[in-house]
């Protein structure tokens, strides 16, 4: 029997900071390294996680590498979003790290859906015709040999950081970087933003729907910061639920949300204004149901976000909890 620990966790950035900064980056590794070492992770999903660069060398994921050291990842094989060329991307990278065997992997932004484009109404000039709105973050598809004895139990592991809910800036309609000049113009941030996300999740649906296409069987997760609860369109598109789709045929390419497995109190991966929200999910298909064997949110010392002086001084470690499922295969 091989027990397997799947965990996502958005550690926020793992910025560097100047000289003299408070809390320092080394400060904040200190801080969450037992947190790792609490994940007990097999497969670690990874969210927001900044590269650094140093003279001469290509940026890389030095911090995250550095917060893994002393845990059962140190070492570990980290599968990273990227530009173009061996770097990683400056900011918010997605990454999967295991001593598993990858077999595979992938990124896709705007390869299985086309790139939003949109006119913008409220822009300073208005927009004379649609423009391209972005997709900021890629998907990260790993394929992982879960037996290294017996090669050939595999998963798929889809790693995702959808777009949140801030509005998208639009031109000429920011006084500052909290203040909008109109209700009308941070309306259609938000529009923006709604776009952004869906567009991310149509493209992990249509993702888990290749994957079965070719294999009906595949075991694919899906992983990472959704920034939308349980019942909201993102999550439901990418589960594809027999009540939205009405189609009872399409029952076995189902995702399963794990965490309905917690007490609804602890169901939580973030506060903001004095709520729990869920907004970290682990979604499995249906065949690892038989395999699965439970689910943690470690979410003790999350702290409100949105407080007022909820600054990173006081509260260094990540506004986000990790989600952790474990599995058992023969």
């Amino acid at each position: 029997m091989t027990q397997i620990r799947i965990a996502t966790f958005n550690v926020e950035n793992l910025d560097e900071t100047g000289p003299g900064e408070r809390p320092s980056l080394a400060e904040r590794v200190t801080l969450m390294k037992p947190q790792i070492s609490r994940l007990r992770a097999d497969i670690a999903c990874f969210q927001e996680v900044h590269g650094q660069e140093r003279p001469g060398q290509p940026r890389a994921l030095l911090a995250l590498q550095e917060l893994l050291t002393g845990t059962n990842l140190d070492g570990a094989t980290l599968v990273s979003t990227k530009p173009d060329g061996d770097a990683v991307y400056d900011k918010r990278n997605v990454v999967v790290a295991t001593h598993l065997p990858v077999l595979k992997h992938q990124q896709l932004r705007n390869e299985l859906v086309a790139e939003p484009r949109y006119q913008r109404l409220t822009a300073i000039p208005a927009d004379t015709q649609p423009v391209s709105i972005g997709v900021e973050r890629p998907i990260l598809h790993v394929q992982i040999d879960l037996d290294q004895a017996a090669p050939g139990n595999t998963v798929h592991v889809i790693n995702v950081h959808l777009k949140s809910k801030l509005p998208t800036d639009i031109p000429g309609q920011k006084i500052d970087e909290f203040t909008w000049r109109t209700a009308d113009a941070w309306a259609e941030g938000v529009f923006l933003s709604s776009m952004k996300r869906m567009s991310q999740a149509l493209e992990v649906r249509r993702l888990i729907d290749q994957i079965l296409d070719a294999d009906p069987d595949a075991r694919i997760i899906v992983a990472g910061d959704f920034n939308a609860a349980p019942e909201e369109i993102p999550v439901l598109a990418i589960c594809g639920n027999v009540e939205d789709t009405g189609n009872g045929d399409l029952a076995a390419r189902v995702l399963v949300p794990i965490e309905h497995t917690i007490a609804e109190p602890a169901r939580y991966t973030l506060f903001h204004q004095g709520h729990g929200q869920m907004l970290d999910h682990i979604l499995i298909t249906r065949n690892l149901l038989a395999h699965y064997r439970g689910s943690e949110i470690h979410n003790e010392l999350l702290h409100d976000e949105s407080a007022a002086f909820a600054i990173d001084r006081k509260y260094p470690e990540s506004d986000h909890a990790p989600v952790v499922a474990t599995f058992a295969f023969d």
